[in-house]
């Protein structure tokens, strides 16, 4: 068996379908795989049976079936993952640290396993008690568990220094790739015209500033769409008063998951908006990077460090309004924060810097 022999866990499997773990995922491996690495990915499967592999792209691919559904499933997919993957030889690469508990068993077995510790979880205003004491658990123990820590974002090495050796962690963000044309009739369906709207794309949740940024779109007309990507329910209390403080000029397509739908959304937005309050380097804001969107971002550490000179930043409802006024109607400033944002996901951000990153330290712990 090759020395360079690797496997990765903690997405739900490749090709990319949910998540951000999952395309960075998606990207990794068949890198890695093109250097001479064996890689092996675990996909969990929807239904009972037995576990089965296949092959995509040169990766080794271990397919879970899981019954169970949800966030339990999810666990029962990670320990199932984890029992197999230490059954083998070879370095681990663990992408969050939600079931990071299991992986005492690594240690059991002298196994080294690199964790992308991904953001802080407990702090997310979505959870209930006993979940944000299962995540703060489980950071803690990936932090004592893991041979070595990556952090995707300067804010969350920080987090993590506190708790282990600041040599003990990494810091290497996500990826995206640089957009530089879309096909304009994919946008064409929602009514939609290249430079006559601006995009937002976020789990409707309250930390995601959405309920602030369309008031603050709503106050008055625009000349302008703002295109609010995202699952809304009627039962839902928060996502019933972001609809219903949206005037007509807010739409809401629903969850789009077509890649090619979404890139084109994206790159033919005026610009992108980043209500973001916490987490590390979001893969949607570099992919507005990758695409030349100027960013208008709520304002903290994490949107600052990600979007720089790309971005402008605002502080509630009222900061909101006022710099939609200056983005709708200042095509210097607009422009020169499309230029700002095509350099820094040069700078960061590209897949080649990213990939090769990750490349150096794995093999640095094989």
């Amino acid at each position: 068996m090759s020395a360079k022999n690797i496997r990765i866990l903690g997405t739900r499997g490749v090709p990319a379908a949910h998540g951000g773990f999952e395309t960075f995922a998606e990207h990794l491996a068949p890198y890695l795989v093109d250097r001479g690495w064996q890689v092996t990915v675990y996909c969990q499967e929807d239904g009972a049976g037995p576990v089965f592999e296949d092959e995509w792209r040169g990766v080794r691919r271990v397919r879970m079936p899981v019954a169970t559904s949800g966030a339990a499933g999810t666990i029962v997919f990670d320990w199932k993952s984890t029992l197999h993957a230490a059954g083998e030889s070879g370095l681990v690469l663990t992408l969050g640290y939600n079931t990071a508990v299991f992986c005492a068993l690594y240690r059991l077995k002298g196994l080294k396993n690199v964790i992308n510790m991904d953001g802080v979880e407990w702090r997310r205003q979505k959870w209930g008690a006993l979940a944000k004491l299962w995540f703060w658990l489980n950071d803690w123990a990936g932090c004592w568990l893991g041979n070595h820590l990556v952090a995707d974002h300067p804010v969350i090495k920080q987090h993590l220094a506190t708790r282990v050796a600041e040599d003990k962690i990494t810091m290497i963000p996500y990826g995206s790739d640089r957009v530089d044309d879309a096909d304009a009739g994919l946008i064409a369906p929602y009514g939609l015209t290249p430079g006559g709207y601006a995009i937002l794309i976020a789990r409707a949740e309250p930390e995601n500033s959405i309920l602030e940024v369309v008031r603050a779109w709503s106050r008055k007309f625009r000349d302008c769409k703002l295109v609010v990507l995202g699952k809304y329910e009627a039962g839902h209390a928060y996502q019933c008063a972001v609809k219903e403080a949206a005037s007509d000029e807010v739409l809401f397509p629903g969850a789009v998951y077509d890649k090619a739908v979404v890139q084109a959304l994206r790159f033919h937005a005026r610009f992108y908006v980043h209500g973001h309050t916490v987490g590390g380097t979001n893969p949607s804001l570099v992919e507005a990077l990758g695409a030349g969107n100027a960013v208008l971002a709520h304002d903290n550490s994490y949107n600052r460090w990600v979007a720089g000179e790309g971005g402008v930043y605002f502080h509630g409802e009222d900061g909101c309004a006022a710099l939609l006024e200056q983005l709708l109607v200042d095509a210097d400033v607009l422009t020169g924060l499309q230029v700002a944002a095509r350099a820094r996901h040069a700078a960061e951000f590209t897949w080649n810097k990213v990939l090769g990153d990750y490349e150096r330290l794995l093999v640095a712990w094989m």
